[in-house]
């Protein structure tokens, strides 16, 4: 692992998120309510992107496509959604409940360093 500058600080307000490519990897930054949070954009489902997902109160991203929840300092299920039946089957083999990849971050000198 090593620390990888991504954002100046003044780029990310709070509330605000953006995704940034680092190495093969697309990292979505997100400022919530002045806290940092790192995560692989991609919900361990099946790759789709999470930028979207909606945060909730108890600090979690839930991914826009299959509304499975993710604790965003932890990586850690909180809410699994298993496919509908009708698709479970064929998706249900490929696709299992797994944890977000989350990365360290720190601010310093005004820009925002992620782990990776």
């Amino acid at each position: 692992m090593s620390w990888t500058k991504v954002l100046t600080a003044d780029e990310l307000s709070s509330g605000d998120r953006k995704v940034v490519k680092v190495g093969d990897q697309k990292i979505l930054i997100i400022n919530s309510n002045g806290e940092l949070h790192a995560v692989n954009n991609a919900c361990p489902h099946l790759k789709l992107p999470l930028k979207k997902g909606k945060l909730t109160e108890d600090g979690a991203i839930v991914c826009p496509f299959h509304r499975s929840a993710f604790d965003l300092c932890t990586g850690e299920v909180t809410n699994w959604t298993p496919w509908p039946p009708v698709v479970g089957n064929v998706l249900g083999k490929i696709s299992s409940e797994q944890k977000l990849s989350i990365f360290a971050t720190r601010v310093e000198d005004g820009s925002i360093w992620v782990d990776v």
